[in-house]
């Protein structure tokens, strides 16, 4: 959750939309999930084990998107900000090193309302930060999918040890013994 939270907040400060709708997704099913592993409801921990599936896709598609995989490209605004804004990755202006020069005077083509900047001395290149978060989150939900299979596992093995019967007697319904000797009844007068 905490991994999630981080990228949740560098994608609102880099006005990406897609990313934010979709980290906040999936921060409302890790809620759903760990609910569901406290309650013992199978259906809940089920559901997130596969938006587990469609996270690790959607981060797929991220590290391929900023790699340029395909027809892919990480200039577009169409993908990650839905074309309402001109904004990029947090990472592309505060990077680990990065320089951020304006460029005086503009070109005739940029906006009024945006500034036009050069960006030099980045340790490490916006698009591999985001691949490297991207990365982390497949980790975890891999972890987390393994997790959510073997909680589901274990709730199924419970449901299926009770005999309804007997409680939670595990060698099914025993009926009364037979003894050797009188029971004792109460005697009313």
């Amino acid at each position: 959750p905490i991994s999630i939270l981080e990228r949740q907040i560098f994608d609102f400060l880099g006005y990406q939309w897609a990313p934010i709708l979709t980290n906040f997704v999936h921060i409302i099913i890790v809620i759903l999930g760990l609910f569901g592993t406290v309650q013992f409801r199978p259906r809940y921990v089920t559901g997130y084990a596969v938006w587990l599936v469609l996270w690790v896709t959607w981060n797929v598609f991220i590290i391929c998107f900023y790699l340029e995989v395909g027809d892919l490209s990480k200039d577009s605004d169409l993908i990650m900000t839905f074309n309402m804004s001109m904004h990029r990755s947090w990472w592309m202006e505060n990077g680990p090193g990065c320089r951020v020069t304006p460029v005086t005077p503009p070109p005739s083509w940029a906006p009024e309302d945006h500034r036009y900047i050069s960006i030099a001395g980045c340790l490490l290149e916006y698009q591999y930060v985001e691949v490297a978060h991207s990365s982390l989150q497949i980790l975890l939900a891999l972890v987390g999918f393994i997790y959510a299979c073997y909680v589901v596992k274990l709730i199924s093995e419970e449901e299926d040890s009770f005999d309804f019967i007997g409680g939670f007697d595990s060698y099914g319904y025993q009926g009364p013994q037979k003894t050797s000797h009188l029971q004792l009844q109460p005697m009313y007068m």
